[in-house]
């Protein structure tokens, strides 16, 4: 098996538009991309879940594709509040913007972060999935 169609084993989804969450696991899932997918509704649930498992290895995602634009905690919350993980969290979990956001203040201030590592605008595809895959993200 070569490493570059290797599964991740677990990915999140954090979005808080069910349809982009729908399109976005079943792409993954068709491509098997990943063996699992954590699907979260808001920032908040998906901070909720990284603090339940932060010191469960294979409870943490490799990969987070993360929305900026959210009510209550968007993606800037998210990301500042990932900040105060433990290391195994910040080291494990790696981030990607996935949003419909064309606003280049956002875009700039957002991949300028350590944590972020790509940015993607919706939808999710199987060229960008193939892309992660390529660049051993």
């Amino acid at each position: 098996m070569q490493t570059d169609t290797k599964a991740i084993d677990l990915v999140m989804l954090v979005d808080d538009n069910d349809t982009d969450n729908f399109i976005s696991k079943r792409i993954i899932e068709i491509t098997k991309f990943a063996k699992r997918v954590e699907v979260k509704g808001s920032g908040k649930a998906a901070l909720d879940y990284l603090r339940e498992n932060q010191n469960t290895s294979e409870n943490l995602p490799s990969l987070i594709f993360l929305d900026i634009n959210m009510p209550i905690v968007d993606g800037f919350v998210f990301l500042y509040e990932f900040e105060k993980f433990n290391e195994l969290v910040r080291n494990k979990c790696k981030v990607i913007i996935l949003s419909s956001s064309d606003n280049k203040r956002d875009i700039d201030k957002i991949v300028n972060n350590n944590h972020v590592i790509k940015f993607i605008t919706k939808p999710l595809t199987e060229v960008a999935l193939d892309e992660i895959k390529l660049n051993n993200i």
